[in-house]
């Protein structure tokens, strides 16, 4: 999730809106849901006993074909998930590694909500082991500690997608919108590109420690903004998202998405890449035209879609977003929305579900409250906040 607020607010979609709309894309009908009470007391039980029952079930294996992503059968394979944060931030603030438990039962839990994948945003700077975070929360430590959560969520057949969330360097603003703390070169916040001198050695030490597990999918750059940062044209932004180098705004020299995806098959690693793209992931409308190249041509496209982002209206998700569901896999990998609702979230799953398109919501974390960021839960045991009850009860009406 960005913590920029750079767009304005819209008002969100009905479902019958989105029922009523043909799209250019072949899908399947998706069906309605509607939020719902918590589940009677005898549920709740079955569904950790199921959760539990397949445990044993390993993560399917992923790779892309045409416009999807399928299993080693070459079977069609759908992700709802959620995105769990705290490895991008702890660490560096010197207050752990994770926020809240990462065990077998939280995992339970989330099998509860008929989750099949995991985003794990990840900081560069902890997992490099770099001098400015402290021992105890950087380098082998913290590199173990993920990998450790990464075997956890897949021998419960949970795929687990690993973003580089936090990254080095020091980049000129816009006037307005971006906080003066995101200004410095550490890797405290939520930069505009990728940094040549600490993200590169990232994505290859990454891509070695989980090269032949194709149930990790890495998601190379969190949000690129490149086009938020002062004097950065629009098509400038795209050329610097793609190419790195040096960029307009940005004092740093910026590994482009190109140069990442060349790191990681420079491993042998052959894992899905998922590349977002500019305005904090939510602007796709230049991704196929500047798309990357892949030898292995495994690629996905990530979007993150809130109802304070500027694509939030069906007219500009036809328009934008499903020429590229058309083309390679779209992973919504952020999802969510910050009134405790789900008035935003059900339409767009909705949409989503027409193609059969992935997505995960923003976050399952219990540590805020959901009216001040898009917390799905109350508690680790899975107790959803009502934000989280629509996105549960869309889930388990879909499963």
């Amino acid at each position: 999730m960005s913590t920029l607020n750079l767009t304005g607010w819209r008002q969100p979609l009905t479902a019958a809106a989105i029922a009523g709309c043909l799209l250019s894309v072949t899908a399947a009908p998706a069906r309605a849901s509607t939020v719902a009470p918590a589940p009677a007391s005898t549920a709740a039980p079955a569904r950790a006993a199921a959760a539990a029952r397949s445990a044993t079930k390993p993560a399917p294996q992923l790779h892309v074909s045409g416009s999807h992503l399928v299993n080693a059968a070459g079977q069609r394979v759908v992700l709802h998930g959620v995105d769990r944060s705290g490895g991008e931030y702890m660490c560096v603030e010197g207050r752990g590694i994770w926020q809240g438990p990462m065990n077998q039962a939280a995992v339970t839990a989330m099998k509860t909500w008929d989750i099949n994948a995991v985003r794990v945003p990840l900081n560069e700077a902890c997992w490099n082991g770099q001098s400015y975070v402290e021992r105890q929360y950087r380098g082998a430590r913290y590199r173990r500690a993920v990998e450790s959560y990464v075997r956890l969520l897949n021998r419960n057949g949970i795929v687990a997608i690993l973003d580089l969330h936090w990254s080095n360097g020091r980049f000129s603003p816009k006037p307005t919108g971006v906080p003066p703390v995101c200004t410095v070169s550490a890797a405290i916040c939520q930069k505009p590109m990728p940094d040549a001198r600490q993200s590169v050695p990232f994505w290859a030490s990454v891509a070695r420690a989980f090269k032949g597990n194709n149930a990790v999918i890495f998601d190379l750059f969190n949000e690129p903004y490149p086009n938020y940062v002062d004097g950065a044209t629009w098509g400038e932004a795209w050329h610097c998202w793609r190419y790195g180098g040096t960029c307009t705004g940005i004092d740093y020299r910026v590994a482009g998405m190109q140069t990442l995806i060349r790191t990681v098959r420079s491993t042998g690693a052959t894992n899905v890449i998922m590349v977002g793209g500019i305005s904090s992931a939510n602007d796709l409308d230049g991704w196929l035209t500047h798309e990357p190249s892949d030898p292995d041509h495994n690629l996905a496209a990530s979007w993150h879609s809130y109802s304070f982002s500027s694509c939030v209206t069906l007219a500009c998700w036809v328009k934008d977003v499903s020429p590229v569901i058309a083309r390679v896999p779209v992973i919504a990998g952020e999802i969510g929305e910050n009134d405790c609702a789900d008035t935003y979230i059900e339409p767009l799953m909705a949409w989503l579900d027409l193609s059969g398109t992935s997505y995960l919501a923003w976050t399952w974390n219990a540590n805020s409250h959901c009216a001040g960021g898009p917390s799905l839960i109350s508690s680790f045991s899975g107790t959803p906040t009502a934000y989280g009850q629509g996105y549960r009860a869309h889930l388990r009406s879909i499963g």
